[in-house]
Formats: structure tokens, C-alpha cells, sequence
């Protein structure tokens, strides 16, 4: 599991997680998720469209991180892309009604920062 960042902007930042987001990819990269949407930035994307595979312990940590972000007054969104494997675990578990998922990336950073 892999994590990487790109600040889009003053207000928005981008969090691409690539890997399987299993119990050992979750471990992997809690710390630094946490950190990243956890920075000064107001807004995230949260890019899904490399994971291999979504487990429960991996929807856990996204939901853990955008309700910490909402508490803060701030804004967590998911890019899924062309990955239906993890738009369809999404949606079957019904957190894209909690967190609004796109599979167009531009729609999804205007989607964050509206």
C-alpha cells in the first residue's frame, strides 16, 4: 500500500492511495492519512482509482478521517475513477451516501471545494 499527496491548491488537497486497503495496507498508511487530511488544508480528495482491493478496515479508516474532517468544518471527497470493484464495494455499503464518490476527478475537487 502506497500513499502520495499533491496540494491542488491553498484550500484543497489531493491524497492518492494505491495497494490493497486491507488490515496490513490500513496499517501501513493510518498514521500518515491521518496526517495528511488532518493538515491546515480545508478540503480533500481522497483518490481510490489504484486500490487493488477495499476491505472493511480500509472503509473504517476513510470514514474515521472524513467524519474528523466535517468536525472540523471541513470536507472529505472520493475519486474512484475507472475502478468499479471499489465503487461498487462503496456503494454496496452504502458510503457514497456519506461520502460523495466520482469517477471524474474534476467534478470531484469542484465537488470538495463547493
Amino acid at each position: 500500500m502506497t500513499i502520495a499527496y499533491t496540494d491542488v491548491n491553498d484550500t484543497l488537497r489531493r491524497v492518492s492511495l494505491s495497494g490493497r486497503l486491507d488490515i496490513a495496507g490500513t496499517d501501513a498508511i493510518s498514521l500518515q492519512f491521518t496526517a495528511l487530511t488532518a493538515s491546515a488544508k480545508q478540503r480533500a480528495v481522497v483518490d481510490l482509482s489504484a486500490v487493488d482491493f477495499l476491505a472493511s478496515i480500509g472503509i473504517r479508516a476513510i470514514v474515521a478521517n472524513a467524519r474528523a474532517m466535517q468536525q472540523r468544518g471541513s470536507r472529505m471527497v472520493l475519486f474512484v475513477g475507472e475502478n468499479g470493484p471499489v465503487a461498487k464495494t462503496l456503494s454496496t455499503t452504502g458510503i457514497d451516501a456519506v461520502i460523495p464518490m466520482f469517477n471524474d476527478l474534476a467534478k470531484a475537487e469542484e465537488a470538495a471545494q463547493a
